[in-house]
């Protein structure tokens, strides 16, 4: 508890001026993530602010990626858009954006690389994944889906990882990296059950090819009322177990944490989790429309993982099974 407490005393010192140039972009890049992602916003305001700063740039990095992949422009067009964001990211590597570069997201994703250990590498991967979809990749099992989760999911729970850091004398914490990676794929599986509908409406199939066969569902999803013989009930309950075990799992990284991170992860993954049941207690939802949470859920699990319930709640889990 002392350490824990030192650290948090530490985070709320008063942060070094930074330069004008940084400052704004760093602000352009909280600007972008709280208008475009709410959930991902909600979890980073429990963040001190050097932390925080640090993954609003990640995630305008992100966006940009998922932007052009989801944008309206032609196949090679994307393609090359997305190169060209590699380029601007081997740039960031090497050190070479001035701090007034007219590139804001460069100049707050390069500051934050200089104040914390990002694993820029999985920024590439997370280029790879939005080029899977540009191609028109599809997954015949869930082993070929997780290749594409990892990309676009796990390498931004890895990413963020970096940020977080661990704190000194956790349980595990070799396999803090491997818990994120699995964290992010939990995440990203809620996603595609959350988004079927309109992610079939765009052309694209997410769950794997041998689970929509097994389920009666290879039809697709592109109207309010399941298709006749399919047990798309069956399918989402099956899916969900799949996710509840990859929280499970995942949800090991939270005493590694220090407790204001510990309750941004806790934020955002309960979020996610709370969404994941309310799939599985109406899988035809995702049919009519977006599932979500109201504003009082989204508050009661930030408050919960501030106190360090959830953390405290896997420590002792991880303890009964280690005994």
């Amino acid at each position: 508890m002392e350490k824990a407490a030192r650290a948090d005393r530490a985070q709320a010192r008063p942060p070094q001026q930074l330069p004008a140039q940084v400052t704004a972009a760093y602000r352009y890049c909280e600007a972008v993530t709280g208008q475009q992602a709410r959930n991902f916003a909600y979890g980073i305001r429990l963040l001190p602010a050097p932390k925080r700063q640090a993954m609003s740039a990640l995630y305008a990095f992100s966006r940009r990626v998922d932007d052009i992949g989801d944008g309206g422009l032609p196949r090679e067009a994307k393609q090359q858009r997305l190169e060209e964001t590699r380029e601007l990211l081997t740039r960031i590597k090497s050190r070479a954006i001035s701090w007034d570069d007219t590139d804001p997201v460069a100049v707050a994703l390069s500051h934050a690389t200089g104040r914390f250990r990002i694993p820029l590498d999985a920024l590439d991967e997370l280029i790879d994944g939005v080029l899977m979809d540009v191609r028109g990749a599809t997954y015949e099992t869930w082993d070929d889906l997780k290749v594409y989760c990892r990309c676009v999911a796990g390498a931004i729970g890895r990413l963020s990882l970096g940020v977080f850091g661990t704190v000194p004398g956790a349980r595990d914490t070799p396999r803090a990296s491997e818990y994120a990676d699995t964290l992010g794929l939990a995440l990203q599986l809620t996603n595609i059950l959350r988004d079927v509908r309109e992610d079939a409406e765009g052309g694209r199939t997410y769950l794997p090819s041998e689970d929509l066969e097994k389920f009666g569902c290879a039809a697709g999803f592109t109207t309010v009322t399941v298709p006749p013989g399919a047990d798309f009930t069956g399918l989402v309950h099956f899916e969900v177990r799949r996710a509840r075990a990859l929280f499970a799992e995942g949800y090991r990284l939270l005493p590694m944490l220090d407790r204001r991170s510990g309750a941004c992860v806790a934020a955002m993954a309960g979020i996610y989790h709370r969404l994941l049941d309310r799939i599985a207690a109406d899988p035809a939802a995702v049919l009519r429309g977006r599932v979500s949470l109201p504003g009082h859920e989204k508050a009661y699990v930030a408050v919960r993982g501030l106190s360090g319930f959830d953390a405290r709640l896997v420590s002792r889990q991880t303890s009964r099974r280690s005994a």
